[in-house]
């Protein structure tokens, strides 16, 4: 079952169960997938689908900060309800240990040396961590290990 599939029964549990704060984060979630179809002409991928909600997220952490820094509270604790339905359709986060042992094998591949081969092991790390990991995270920590 693809993804999009298990989003459209999400929303149809969450309506069944009258869960309106659910409701509204997954129709969020489609309608953005509709746009990028709309837009661009294509039928949307899981993969293209983890980059969404990755990009979802990211914009929601963003306005936490903001809404944080303005003392609004409230609408911080909407956009934290909204994060926590679109995590439950990204695969399991990666530990720590996972990702450096990801870093490890991609900069052995990779043959990387110095910050300047940077760009070619995060251009391996990318497509691994999609939805799984927040690619700052891994990137100050391919920065670690490469300056070691």
């Amino acid at each position: 079952m693809s993804m999009k599939s298990q989003i459209k029964d999400a929303m149809k549990d969450a309506m069944r169960a009258k869960d309106k704060p659910r409701l509204g984060a997954i129709r969020l979630i489609l309608s953005e997938v509709k746009r990028i179809e709309v837009d661009e002409r294509i039928e949307i991928d899981d993969e293209r689908l983890l980059a969404i909600l990755d990009k979802m997220i990211k914009q929601r952490r963003d306005s936490i900060t903001q809404y944080e820094a303005a003392g609004r509270d409230e609408l911080a604790a909407i956009e934290i309800g909204e994060i926590a339905v679109i995590q439950d359709f990204l695969p399991t986060a990666l530990t720590e240990e996972e990702i450096n042992a990801m870093i490890a094998v991609a900069i052995a591949e990779t043959g990387a040396e110095s910050m300047r081969d940077m760009g070619k092991v995060m251009g391996i790390l990318r497509p691994q961590i999609q939805g799984r990991a927040d690619g700052g995270a891994v990137s100050g920590l391919v920065k670690v290990a490469l300056n070691s």
